[in-house]
């Protein structure tokens, strides 16, 4: 199933995409009770995504007006609008700690991302005042669905609702160039986190193996990647970080970036006004972006 959020004429609504066609599933569902939002859906664990099913299924067979649409009819959202926090994983893809230089690491490097930074698919992004080293960084995003607390790692996956696309914008002035480095402040300004374009249910990824990542930037491929080059997979890190922080339903988990970043280019390739980024990743979509001065 995919779950997403969509800006309809009272605001934004949860719906689930089927095929070429969006429903909004508090409208099929006919329940006045029925989750209105991702986080308060995701809240309700498995529980939330089988009524959801059911509203999509329902909503689709009886065709509840005002509840089903066009999907290139719909500006869609970030499916989680404002998670309750955004763990970055740093050089987890060993062919990205290789052009960076560094060794295959022995734990997570973590680092935030504000919740405030997020956006959704095809929006414009500003270059934040001052910044001239804006790159972007392709990144299965991993969404949280059941509070994790010292999970092991053989059942750390039953905690993933499912997965989406991040794109892990940085300034990487200030995690380069300034000492000491300020990566969370690199990562988190308004606007640096596209998120998108819907959430695809674990029952149909799994454990987020295998999936193909890539990166265009004006139609050229810059990265191209896949999952099963992860250092750390996605079950590993959810056992590690919910050992020391407890991880609740709509967190979200940016699991690291494939080799081709702009700034270990030769030469550098750094984001300017004008330029069109898509992202993509197998099985769950694109992700595009227009970058701004």
């Amino acid at each position: 199933m995919r779950l997403a959020t969509f800006a309809g004429s009272a605001g934004a609504r949860l719906g689930a995409v089927s095929g070429e066609e969006i429903v909004d599933l508090v409208l099929a569902s006919g329940d006045a009770n029925f989750p209105s939002t991702m986080l308060a859906l995701l809240d309700r664990g498995e529980s939330g995504r089988a009524i959801a099913g059911r509203a999509l299924e329902r909503g689709l067979k009886e065709r509840t007006s005002g509840a089903v649409h066009a999907l290139k009819s719909v500006r869609l959202l970030s499916p989680v609008r404002r998670p309750g926090k955004i763990v970055g994983v740093g050089l987890n893809y060993k062919d990205h700690a290789a052009e960076v230089g560094r060794p295959k690491q022995d734990i997570p490097r973590l680092f935030f991302k504000a919740s405030s930074s997020v956006v959704g698919p095809d929006s414009a992004v500003a270059i934040p005042p001052g910044i001239k080293k804006l790159d972007f960084e392709v990144e299965l995003a991993v969404v949280i669905g059941k509070r994790a607390s010292r999970v092991a790692e053989s059942d750390a996956i039953s905690h993933v609702a499912g997965y989406t696309i991040l794109n892990d914008l940085s300034a990487r002035e200030f995690q380069f160039d300034v000492s000491p480095a300020q990566t969370s402040i690199a990562k988190s300004m308004d606007g640096l986190c596209p998120m998108g374009p819907w959430i695809v249910t674990a029952d149909e990824l799994g454990d987020g193996a295998g999936l193909g990542v890539r990166t265009w930037v004006n139609g050229e491929k810059m990265q191209d990647g896949t999952t099963s080059d992860l250092i750390f997979s996605v079950a590993a890190l959810v056992s590690y970080i919910s050992r020391y922080m407890t991880l609740e339903p709509g967190d979200v988990i940016a699991t690291g970036t494939p080799a081709g970043v702009g700034a270990f280019r030769k030469p550098p390739l750094f984001l300017k006004s004008g330029d069109r980024v898509k992202l993509e990743i197998d099985r769950i979509g694109e992700l595009q972006t227009t970058i701004t001065s």
